[in-house]
């Protein structure tokens, strides 16, 4: 009698975190179809807004480039949670990712903290607002996805 072949449990927290990206980036593919007020409402800064309502391209590439490395992301947790090929440098990509998230996520509580008037030149808000601290744990949750899910590829 053989032994049984050794399964690998599923990789919940790359696939929450790819779905989590996909979202994210499909997102960013509909703000500007939804012109200046939504990027308003997802926080662009004020000087991105006044580009959109004049036209300008430029909102438009900030938003194509945001949602491709979003989706870039996603990739990169599909193929460590094992349902899409393995990727170049994957363990590398993916702790960077983490890296970038986790730090996008904690990355503005010294700036609440100690300049909240210092948000402003970075994203549409006076001082600290729901929006900045939804999206700060949005990235926080999905950089300790990323994180766990690559240390459970470790294993």
């Amino acid at each position: 009698m053989q032994p049984a072949a050794r399964t690998r449990a599923p990789n919940r927290y790359l696939i929450a975190a790819g779905i989590a990206a996909l979202a994210a980036s499909l997102l960013h593919l509909t703000i500007p179809l939804g012109g200046p007020s939504w990027y308003a409402f997802f926080g662009a800064p004020d000087g991105l807004v006044a580009m959109a309502r004049a036209g300008h391209w430029y909102p438009v590439v900030c938003c194509l480039v945001i949602a491709l490395a979003l989706l870039v992301s996603a990739a990169y947790a599909f193929s460590g949670a094992g349902m899409l090929r393995r990727l170049p440098w994957q363990r590398t990509v993916l702790l960077g990712i983490a890296a970038v998230l986790v730090l996008r996520g904690i990355g503005f509580i010294p700036l609440m903290l100690w300049q909240p008037e210092r948000l402003a030149d970075i994203c549409n808000c006076q001082g600290v607002d729901a929006f900045l601290v939804i999206t700060s744990l949005l990235c926080l949750t999905m950089g300790m996805a990323y994180a766990l899910g690559t240390r459970q590829l470790w294993r």
